[in-house]
């Protein structure tokens, strides 16, 4: 009775349809037809083609789904916007036009940008330019590293430009034999890490202290700024002398040590390179085994800070046969080709 209604319905709406509406209805109607007299056992196997078929109609009459029997309504709907998927996949594909930068240019975009927050693209694309990259400034822009704020130099910059304006000093205690203690005091600037001074005494004064550092710094070469410690040997006397050189003095925070990093750094190394590995019998020796330290630290033991080199920089040899030399009686080698 159902099925008669509906029959009823179509064949009195049917004089309201559009030509074109129901010219597509036969022929879906027509095309399953077709696709079930294909069929041979089993269910029905739909190409690609018939899928095609199907969704062109709909996409003009969506009303087609009131005449398809072999396939549900949410098929065909799911079969459309895969198709309209695969459609914009197609339309948005590359189609020539500019070449496409590839990985490791892209990774020295980034590398040039963050190791200097202060260019902007045209520096970049220029730079890249006399590296013999051929590409648009445009395209430097869209990988460039994007920065919430305004560009500015990290502080390891900052500190870089200003550590050879900056020295550190300090003093440490040396036991001896006798179980008396020796001073030794030590002057390191901060851009190379170069021990400028080293020398010992028993007995330090204010009056002493400041003589070191103005032999320290002869001919013009003192630093800007001079850090130190609290320590009561850093009176009056040693204030007026880095004053009449021209060094602008920075004493630390009380109990703080870790603000004369440097200086410290450089007496641990001494304890555990030198100092801790001989007894010392008195203030000559301490200072000539100390000097003999100071002259293999500068000239010969690489550190981490400067990429493996020397304060004072040591070129590399490819070439010859490799000859050791002994320092301190052994304690280190010095290995060179001659």
């Amino acid at each position: 009775m159902i099925g008669l209604f509906c029959f009823v319905l179509a064949v009195l709406a049917s004089p309201f349809k559009s030509k074109l509406r129901l010219e597509s209805e036969n022929a879906v109607l027509r095309h399953q037809l077709i696709i079930l007299r294909r069929r041979l056992h089993g269910r029905v196997r739909l190409t690609n083609r018939d899928r095609w078929f199907f969704i062109q109609p709909y996409r003009c009459f969506p009303s087609i789904l009131q005449v398809l029997t072999i396939i549900r309504p949410e098929t065909l709907v799911r079969w459309h916007r895969v198709g309209f998927r695969c459609y914009w996949r197609w339309k948005s594909r590359p189609r020539g036009g500019r070449l496409q930068i590839d990985t490791e240019l892209r990774a020295l975009i980034r590398r040039l940008s963050m190791e200097n927050p202060l260019w902007g693209a045209p520096r970049i694309h220029g730079e890249l330019l006399k590296l013999g990259f051929e590409l648009a400034q445009s395209s430097v822009a869209k990988y460039m590293v994007k920065r919430r704020g305004p560009p500015s130099q990290g502080w390891r910059t900052f500190l870089r430009n200003h550590a050879p304006d900056i020295a550190a000093m300090d003093l440490f205690v040396v036991p001896t034999i006798g179980f008396d203690r020796l001073y030794a005091f030590v002057i390191v600037r901060l851009d190379r890490r170069d021990l400028v001074w080293i020398n010992v005494t028993a007995n330090p004064t204010a009056e002493w202290a400041a003589r070191q550092i103005t032999e320290a710094f002869p001919w013009d070469e003192a630093p800007h700024y001079m850090i130190r410690d609290r320590d009561r040997i850093y009176g009056s006397v040693v204030r007026r002398r880095l004053r009449a050189m021209g060094i602008r003095d920075k004493p630390t925070a009380p109990a703080s040590p870790w603000q004369n990093g440097f200086a410290e750094r450089l007496i641990g190394s001494i304890r555990r390179e030198c100092v801790d590995h001989i007894i010392v019998l008195g203030e000559m020796h301490l200072r000539r085994v100390l000097k003999s330290y100071a002259d293999y630290y500068n000239r010969v033991r690489t550190h981490r800070s400067l990429n493996k080199d020397a304060p004072v920089s040591r070129p590399v040899q490819r070439l010859g046969s490799i000859k050791s030399h002994a320092i301190l009686g052994g304690l280190h080698h010095h290995y060179a080709r001659v």
